[in-house]
């Protein structure tokens, strides 16, 4: 009984998230410069309201996706967050350093879609846009259960769906662009890649240190 609780300790690490977090709501207001990066693609993507919803299914699916990666396999449980915490820190430099906002509707209706993306907008400022924490933690979780020999290809495929939708969802709602998207995308594929040889190096090292201390005895 015990050891089946200690198994789950690691994910009280999760709790770092929420705690990096804060800077978000530091840095969530107009410096000088504010810049736009939208384009002409982005001007003929429409306003779908109804796309509110997978935008909110996402904090909960970030944190079923980590308690499913922590039990499966702890291994890329922790890279994956590890990447997530970088990530995170990382999109906070940014929008420090490069401030950027985006245009949101103008005018909406009034149905129940429309007053979830009015609650959003009332709740989250038009700034730290690029890169997109949405996609940035969304994707990550793609990797992360792509990574896993232990997730079935079923959980695969349904991590792949929640996190797609996910991810269109933020151009939908007109929370994000497209260079937004693309460049949390960017950032994730380097900081995997990164995590992941750091991982490895420490790993064959510690591997180094035992046969080398065989060998003395």
């Amino acid at each position: 009984m015990s050891r089946s609780w200690k198994a789950y300790l690691p994910l009280l690490w999760i709790l770092i998230i929420p705690v990096i977090n804060i800077f978000y709501a530091i840095l969530n207001q107009a410096h000088i410069p504010v810049y736009s990066l939208m384009t002409d693609l982005d001007a003929h993507i429409p306003f779908v309201p109804i796309f509110i919803i997978p935008y909110l299914i996402w904090y909960p699916f970030i944190f079923i996706v980590l308690i499913l990666l922590c039990v499966r396999e702890q291994k890329v449980y922790y890279r994956t967050l590890v990447t997530q915490c970088i990530g995170l820190l990382a999109c906070y430099l940014i929008f420090f350093l490069f401030q950027t906002t985006v245009d949101r509707p103008q005018t909406m209706g009034s149905g129940i879609f429309e007053r979830l993306v009015g609650l959003v907008y009332s709740t989250d400022n038009p700034y730290n846009c690029f890169p997109s924490i949405h996609v940035l933690t969304s994707y990550l979780m793609i990797k992360g259960a792509v990574g896993s020999d232990f997730v079935s290809k079923r959980e695969r495929t349904a991590v792949k769906v929640c996190a797609w939708s996910i991810i269109v969802s933020t151009l939908f709602v007109k929370q994000h662009v497209l260079l937004d998207v693309a460049g949390a995308i960017a950032l994730v594929e380097i900081l995997w890649y990164g995590v992941g040889r750091l991982s490895r190096g420490q790993q064959s090292k510690f591997k180094g240190e035992i046969v080398r201390q065989e060998n003395v005895y």
